[in-house]
């Protein structure tokens, strides 16, 4: 079990959850090696006060790890069934959330869809902000690389690059690279290596890697988010260009923290960014 308390299942989705109170849903990040494991320090923390769910997205952890199209209609899909699952235990109509890297792509996409679903949404380190670029392409396109996934997919080759990819090793060094160089969780770090080795694990992170999980349209996406946001992330590591802000205009009403950090700061600072993300949560609309 990556994580405590009760593990529930639905549409070959997996969800933990503990806890009492108000719901949170968190949502880990995409890799090579992800899992719910990611978020345990808020998933531990909000424990005490709330009823959080941690989802593991498909593809990844306990959910169902087919050989299928792993797109981010896929992933937002899984969002609004976890969330519809979350407001029939509680009976809530607006769920806060919080989502790590690529899954905020996500989670703002099943913000602009259904607002009536989502209260406030935290971002940590979120993808899209990179560069000056504009990401406006056609509702729904990817940032895929033509020919890439088929590449990738090879029989010749396709386990081995896998394998080769997620060895302890390789892992640690994206991870170091992830906390900026600074030591990284070790509990976070087995739990990866344990998502690693589970069968099918390949699948998503392979969708991942040809660039078929990013959205071209992403700046369109986030500019369509109602809900109340905050941006967190670090200084340090691969994770802190957010020069692209400026060009979505809905990021002007964003709240925004940034730690000496790198890519997952409430491992590194959890009491500043728990207070941080209290306050946002306690806020007026």
């Amino acid at each position: 079990m990556a994580l405590p308390g009760e593990r529930f299942t639905f549409d070959g989705i997996s969800c933990f959850v503990q806890g009492s109170g108000a719901p949170l849903l968190l949502v880990h990040s995409v890799n090579a090696a992800a899992s719910a494991a990611e978020v345990r320090p808020l998933y531990d923390h909000y424990g005490a006060t709330r009823t959080v769910f941690a989802i593991d997205l498909p593809g990844y952890g306990c959910s169902l790890r087919s050989d299928r199209a792993y797109t981010p209609r896929l992933m937002t899909d899984a969002l609004h069934a976890v969330a519809a699952q979350i407001r029939q235990r509680c009976g809530v109509t607006r769920l806060d959330a919080l989502a790590v890297s690529l899954s905020c792509e996500f989670l703002a996409r099943a913000a602009s869809e259904t607002p009536a679903h989502w209260g406030r949404l935290a971002l940590v380190s979120p993808t899209g902000f990179n560069g000056r670029a504009d990401r406006r392409g056609a509702s729904g396109s990817t940032r895929a690389v033509p020919g890439m996934l088929r590449l990738l997919r090879q029989p010749l080759w396709e386990q081995s690059l896998f394998r080769a990819l997620t060895r302890p090793g390789v892992v640690r060094y994206f991870l170091e690279r992830t906390w900026g160089g600074k030591a990284i969780d070790e509990p976070m770090f087995r739990a990866a290596l344990v998502a690693a080795a589970a069968p099918g694990a390949r699948f998503a992170p392979l969708h991942f890697l040809a660039g078929g999980l990013f959205s071209a349209d992403i700046h369109n996406v986030y500019d369509a988010v109602r809900s109340p946001v905050w941006v967190s992330h670090g200084i340090r590591g691969d994770f802190t260009d957010y020069r692209g802000m400026d060009r979505v205009p809905a990021c002007a009403g964003w709240r925004r923290s940034v730690y000496p950090a790198g890519a997952l700061p409430y491992f590194e600072h959890p009491a500043a960014f728990n207070a941080d993300f209290d306050s946002f949560l306690g806020a007026p609309d």
